[in-house]
């Protein structure tokens, strides 16, 4: 009797389980998915625009800090300071780049 009883619970455990498997696979073969993945697989398309968020984010905190109660004037000389500073960027990143390489042989 006991030993019945457990089979059946096993036999029920299976049966739930791969009703959940079969349930998740057709997420798998849902048209939206297959779209996702093409999109994902094109490789003109930028991968993602998290970094350059990120890189934005910083750039917004530090104009409502620096943009805040200010003088015609100093915002001009903040915005050529802030502009100078991203050309100097530009030679600083081939910079680094060609250092990267150097050191990698």
């Amino acid at each position: 009797m006991i030993s019945s009883i457990s089979s059946l619970a096993e036999e029920y455990i299976r049966i739930l389980s791969i009703s959940l498997l079969l349930l998740r696979s057709q997420k798998l073969f849902a048209p939206t998915l297959e779209k996702a993945l093409t999109f994902l697989d094109d490789k003109l398309l930028p991968s993602t625009s998290n970094a350059v968020e990120r890189g934005n984010r910083r750039y917004r905190k530090m104009q409502k800090s620096v943009y805040r109660v200010r003088t015609q004037a100093q915002i001009r000389a903040r915005l050529a300071l802030d502009m100078w500073r991203e050309a100097q960027a530009e030679g600083r990143q081939q910079t680094l780049a060609v250092l990267h390489r150097a050191r990698a042989g």
